[in-house]
């Protein structure tokens, strides 16, 4: 991963709470310059960076935010929300049976067929050719353990395991408000 002094997607915003961390990692946390330049006007959001491109009205000049901070603080304190991309996060992206990242599907670990439910607790993520050989077999019978048992995680733990997948370009004004390694390309 590499920062840089230009993005090739436009002028994003990297979002703050107002504690000055990122909303989120994974995805990171990114509102495009149009909704950013509204939330200022709403005076919703303190613009802590800038890029060194101006936008310009007949009336106003403004250079566009790279980095703002919400002025009031969403709490991250509540359960995740269950979906298929908050699933492979919280299993890393990696199949629970063989640890391959490819053609990733999700289990149900007690199969819907034995009366298995879609939750947290009864899905692992797994790779198409584990799933396929699993069929409806419980692991147990399939002679398959999960490397890890499913289970809900916290807002905090699918966060720092996001913080694991870094985007392969970062603004070098978003740096000091990210916590990873990162070399500055010139």
């Amino acid at each position: 991963m590499q920062a840089v002094k230009s993005l090739s997607s436009g002028y994003p915003a990297l979002v703050l709470n107002a504690d000055f961390r990122p909303l989120s990692y994974y995805p990171l946390s990114l509102w495009p310059w149009q909704e950013v330049i509204k939330a200022v006007f709403l005076d919703r959001v303190d613009v802590v960076s800038t890029y060194d491109q101006i936008v310009r009205s007949p009336t106003f000049e403004m250079a566009l935010p790279s980095v703002i901070a919400l002025k009031q603080y969403v709490p991250q304190d509540r359960p995740p929300v269950f979906t298929r991309f908050n699933l492979f996060l919280r299993d890393s992206f990696s199949c629970q049976y063989c640890g391959s990242g490819e053609d990733l599907t999700f289990d149900h670990v007690q199969p819907r067929s034995r009366g298995g439910k879609t939750s947290w607790d009864n899905i692992v993520t797994a790779c198409s050719p584990c799933n396929l050989f699993k069929g409806g077999r419980t692991p147990r019978e399939a002679g398959m353990v999960p490397a890890r048992n499913p289970r809900r995680p916290t807002q905090y733990e699918l966060q720092d395991r996001g913080r694991r997948f870094p985007p392969g370009h970062l603004h070098e004004s978003w740096l000091d408000y990210l916590y990873w390694d990162i070399e500055l390309e010139a």
